[in-house]
Order: structure tokens, then C-alpha cells, then sequence
């Protein structure tokens, strides 16, 4: 309940969440196909989205730096 009266109070947060916290679940969840997870039990859920993560994170790395800067900074 708590969650909700600060959010209606300060919407400009919200606005600000939406922003930069939803967009990575939300492309993780088209990359997964808008499907649940493939793995059942805590423990395996976890480690497929853990890897789901992992990938979304070196995409973007490789978006930002390129192949070859990764490759180098991972060789350091």
C-alpha cells in the first residue's frame, strides 16, 4: 500500500522508473517471446533469467564499445 501513495504523489518518479528500469524487462520479454520462462522450479527460473540478463547486458556492451574493445577489456 505504501508502494502506491508514493507513486501517486510523485508521478514525475514514475515517469522516471518507467524509463530506465522497464525498457530491459521489456526487451528481455520479447526476446524470450512474451512467453513464460522455459525452465520450471525457483532455482532454474532464476539461473534462465540470470542468462537472459547476462545476454541483454553484452548486447549492450557491444552496442556501446563494439567487438573489438569488449574483446580487449575481457583479455585485461
Amino acid at each position: 500500500m505504501r508502494f502506491r501513495r508514493v507513486w501517486t504523489k510523485e508521478p514525475e518518479r514514475m515517469r522516471a522508473r518507467r524509463a530506465t528500469v522497464e525498457h530491459p524487462f521489456g526487451t528481455l520479454k520479447a526476446w524470450m517471446g512474451s512467453t513464460h520462462f522455459q525452465m520450471k522450479t525457483l532455482e532454474r527460473v532464476g539461473t534462465e533469467m540470470s542468462l537472459h540478463a547476462l545476454a541483454y547486458n553484452f548486447k549492450r556492451v557491444i552496442a556501446i564499445l563494439g567487438v573489438k574493445p569488449l574483446i580487449e577489456a575481457m583479455q585485461a
